[in-house]
């Protein structure tokens, strides 16, 4: 089984979370650690059957690719990007955010795109094209979906 497309925003999840050095590779696996700090997900990659997975809620109960997923293909080089992007995403605490916007992606990325052109004065315009490369970047990977019996971590 293929993986969902997830949300341009959990792209920009993923960047923030390199930029913040919350991704933690092991070979093959990696430790992605929540914004707060205070939980962290466990991502299994197979490159021999080109699969991969994660114990994020998005992977988890929605069965889009969520950020742990993407965080660790950038981070291991599978998916190349930008390197001024991680540092324009870090520092946010996603999970406030999304919960802020009762998980109103479209508003959340409204509101970090707002942060960054403040803070970087960066061209959002050219963050969008960016971030929508590495997002079709990872789905031209066409992993599959490896079993995942862990349940998602419940910290905040």
């Amino acid at each position: 089984m293929k993986w969902k497309q997830p949300p341009i925003i959990k792209v920009y999840e993923a960047l923030g979370s390199l930029g913040d050095g919350r991704v933690k590779v092991d070979g093959d696996t990696a430790k992605v650690y929540s914004s707060s700090g205070n939980k962290y997900y466990d991502v299994i990659y197979d490159p021999d059957q080109k699969a991969i997975t994660a114990n994020d809620n998005g992977s988890h109960w929605l069965g889009y690719l969520g950020y742990p997923s993407v965080s660790f293909l950038l981070a291991t080089g599978k998916i190349k990007f930008d390197e001024k992007l991680p540092e324009y995403l870090a520092g946010f605490p996603w999970k406030d955010i999304n919960q802020k916007y009762k998980n109103d992606f479209a508003k959340t990325q409204a509101y970090i795109d707002q942060q960054i052109e403040e803070k970087h004065h960066a061209n959002i315009e050219k963050l969008h094209q960016a971030a929508q490369t590495v997002l079709d970047s990872v789905m031209a990977l066409d992993l599959n979906r490896l079993p995942n019996a862990k349940m998602p971590p419940t910290a905040y």
